[in-house]
């Protein structure tokens, strides 16, 4: 049965230095390992998934508005994948197991098709990444939990704005998850 990777997130708002709502080194210094999950992913004849926010320029309806700058806006480039995964990405983009898609909520499950996606492919075990760990990551694994999808989260595969926030969420992920951490 083939296996999904999750890459969330990753884009330059993110984590660019100058990113509107930057994680920061954190998620710059997973740079390398995503890719090198992605490779390996690739190699193994699995997918590789990039759930990416995309939002409207000063869209009162979207609650993200009321709690967080703009970012992932939809034409800019701050939208655009970040570093090196974003080089692996336009390597690979024209591939039929590398999928990019738009989200625009927490959960990569939530307003999208990646659920009939992946049961279409048989896909039942999922490695979550990217950013951050306990909005986005965390939304989407507990998203997958409730569809009965199989987690793994990688310990270095993951980044957000506080260790705090990352300890609650890996917390989380074990213990009420049942996640596999790596």
């Amino acid at each position: 049965m083939p296996k999904a990777l999750l890459i969330i997130d990753y884009t330059n708002d993110f984590v660019a230095d100058n990113g509107a709502l930057t994680c920061g080194k954190p998620a710059q210094a997973i740079d390398e390992y995503l890719v090198s999950l992605a490779e390996q992913y690739y190699q193994n004849g699995d997918y590789i998934i990039f759930p990416t926010d995309g939002h409207h320029r000063h869209d009162p309806f979207h609650p993200e508005s009321k709690l967080f700058p703009p970012h992932n806006i939809i034409g800019t480039p701050g939208r655009n994948l970040y570093g090196r995964v974003n080089d692996w990405y336009q390597a690979h983009k024209e591939s039929n197991r590398v999928y990019q898609f738009a989200k625009n909520r927490y959960s990569s499950f939530q307003n999208t098709n990646l659920d009939n996606y992946l049961r279409e492919r048989k896909i039942t075990d999922l490695c979550i990444s990217g950013v951050c760990t306990d909005i986005c990551v965390l939304h989407t694994a507990i998203a997958a939990y409730n569809l009965d999808y199989q987690i793994t989260i990688p310990q270095h595969g993951v980044a957000t704005f506080t260790p705090n926030g990352t300890e609650w969420a890996f917390s989380h992920f074990k213990n009420s998850l049942g996640a596999k951490i790596i």
